[in-house]
């Protein structure tokens, strides 16, 4: 039996493959830097090797995946290729494993993430389903007739892959350390479109998936009455939202979902377009509707001395606009607090008013030095910059937590997709000690 060795398995999709092929009784290891990351806790759940990068890992007869972030000069990957070892990356060997599987990938430049977990829950009440989520997420029972999986735009690394579904979610600029402009995302989401086989089912909603072409049917679905399939007469409470699908103008089926947000509505919508097409009847779909509790790091919910804590993946000005809007339908009498960190300096500076514009219906802002990240260490401009287009809004420093626990009873957003957790910790473990005093 071949062994798979991971290159960087913490990452959020090798980690999440890693554990499709374990599931699958491929014998699996991986490395990475020590450094704990929450996408590892699966692997170690299942017993899977996790190595520190060493150039000794390395043995004949291995298969190596190599991680998307790490170059061809990485240790690693030189002393397998001088043993003559398969070296394929990440995106590459995923888009071969998917053709034995009827395969959806969810792409989007917001929501993926989201969606393709609820698609996955969903259709695992209907047929045996893998699947590959970017929150670290894998799951690969043997007798798998789906495969459901996160494509990512970025470096039109979603390219390597011909799924016989996709399901678009938007179309919106970012990644600016990558693409040029709109334009320049929308040419990558139009290569993909064309590399879709069976139908393409796209946000209807989103003016810029409105333009998009493909060679196979294109299904949309959104608020407006033009959508093949539409959501109406919505009824969003603290506890969700409940709405009537309409297929082609004709009533389908009325769904509740445990969710708040207009996204969430929309998400929603996306997967019951999918499972339509495949058959799914309705009951299951709100049955599966219903017990869906999220994902790692979307919305997610702890309290601690009666004040509501929220850890969310928000990076990007729209996404940010959902947290807050569903912080808002979820906990209507609390006032909230947006603690955010942004994520990379050429987004900052790309979207720099648009962030300063999304914050704002927060009723305190709270700002964390910018997150570099591996790709860009440094950047023309800091926080403060942020901080200046926003009437009200503070720079937090790490153990500021007196400014933070003013507010009370309040919904406390941590929203980024850097270290903005570790300002989280610092707040939760300061009213833990506050409680035992």
């Amino acid at each position: 039996m071949t062994l798979f060795h991971f290159t960087g398995i913490k990452g959020a999709g090798m980690s999440s493959l890693a554990q499709i092929l374990h599931d699958s009784e491929n014998e699996v290891q991986g490395s990475d830097v020590e450094k704990w990351f929450f996408t590892e806790d699966p692997l170690h759940e299942r017993k899977i090797t996790v190595l520190k990068f060493d150039e000794n890992n390395i043995k004949s007869g291995m298969t190596i995946i190599a991680g998307n972030a790490f170059p061809d000069s990485h240790p690693e990957l030189i002393r397998a290729k001088e043993l003559g070892l398969e070296i394929i990356r990440y995106h590459d060997f995923l888009g071969k494993y998917m053709e034995k599987f009827i395969s959806v990938g969810v792409t989007g430049s917001h929501g993926k993430t989201s969606t393709t977990g609820l698609l996955a829950h969903v259709l695992s009440g209907h047929s045996p389903t893998s699947y590959l989520i970017g929150d670290g997420t894998g799951s690969g029972p043997a007798d798998s007739e789906y495969f459901v999986f996160e494509a990512c735009e970025y470096k039109r690394h979603f390219l390597a892959y011909e799924p016989d579904y996709a399901i678009m979610t938007n179309i919106d600029f970012d990644h600016p350390d990558y693409f040029k402009d709109l334009a320049d995302v929308m040419d990558a989401f139009g290569e993909m479109a064309l590399r879709v086989k069976k139908a393409l089912i796209a946000c209807g909603d989103d003016r810029h998936l409105q333009k998009i072409q493909a060679n196979v049917p294109v299904l949309y679905y959104g608020f407006e009455e033009s959508n093949d399939f539409a959501a109406k007469n919505i009824i969003k409470t603290v506890e969700g939202s409940t709405f009537d699908v309409f297929v082609r103008n004709e009533f389908y089926h009325k769904f509740t979902i445990p969710l708040a947000g207009d996204h969430a509505i929309l998400n929603s919508l996306g997967v019951i377009v999918l499972c339509h097409y495949e058959g799914v009847i309705a009951s299951t779909i709100q049955e599966r509707l219903s017990t869906f509790h999220g994902v790692k790091r979307r919305f997610t919910v702890m309290e601690i001395a009666d004040r509501i804590i929220v850890d969310d993946y928000a990076h990007h000005p729209t996404e940010i606009q959902a947290t807050l809007q569903s912080a808002q339908q979820k906990y209507p009498e609390r006032e909230i607090v947006a603690i955010f960190q942004p994520h990379t300096f050429t987004r900052t500076a790309a979207l720099l008013d648009e962030f300063a514009e999304s914050l704002s219906t927060a009723d305190h802002i709270y700002l964390c030095d910018i997150f570099g990240s591996a790709r860009e260490k440094v950047g023309n401009l800091t926080i403060n910059d942020l901080v200046d287009k926003i009437p009200g809004a503070k720079h937090l420093d790490l153990d500021d937590n007196k400014s933070l626990e003013s507010h009370g009873n309040a919904v406390y957003l941590f929203m980024g997709a850097g270290d903005v957790q570790k300002y989280m910790s610092s707040f939760k473990s300061y009213l833990d000690r506050e409680e035992t005093v």
